[in-house]
């Protein structure tokens, strides 16, 4: 069995060998305080959903029908005197969206790696009969 310090990095096993097999998913986790591990999945929590609302705006900007944000930048360029065309807008709007979803979503992953010290193991690591035979 191996035991993680605080930076989450797993000790050999008793037989001097690193862990293999089942030891693989918790040999990513990074065991950190309770308190540093609910700071960590709020903020991930919350950086993710705001990068996912952001996201779709932007896809919906891409549109550049009804869109609220799409009239606000095409306002504001015109304002400037910047003239751009409405594929090459679209277009930002459209690449920035994914790519802001795409941040999010590493951002959720990446906070999903901590874990508390005492945490159990997770479901898939668990090496527990299942109790639902029926």
């Amino acid at each position: 069995m191996t035991d993680g310090d605080a930076t989450g990095v797993a000790a050999d096993d008793a037989d001097g060998e690193p862990p293999t097999g089942t030891d693989e998913a918790r040999d990513r986790d990074i065991v950190v305080p309770m308190r540093l591990y609910k700071t960590v999945t709020v903020f991930s929590t919350l950086i993710a959903v705001v990068c996912v609302v952001f996201g779709f705006m932007l896809l919906d900007a891409a549109t550049l029908n009804v869109s609220f944000l799409g009239s606000i930048v095409t306002g504001v360029l015109a304002l400037v005197g910047v003239g751009v065309g409405d594929g090459l807008l679209s277009t930002a709007f459209a690449v920035g969206g994914l790519g802001i979803i795409g941040f999010g979503a590493g951002v959720y992953v990446v906070g999903t790696r901590f874990r508390a010290e005492g945490m159990g193991k997770s479901q898939e690591d668990s090496n527990e009969d299942s109790d639902n035979n029926g």
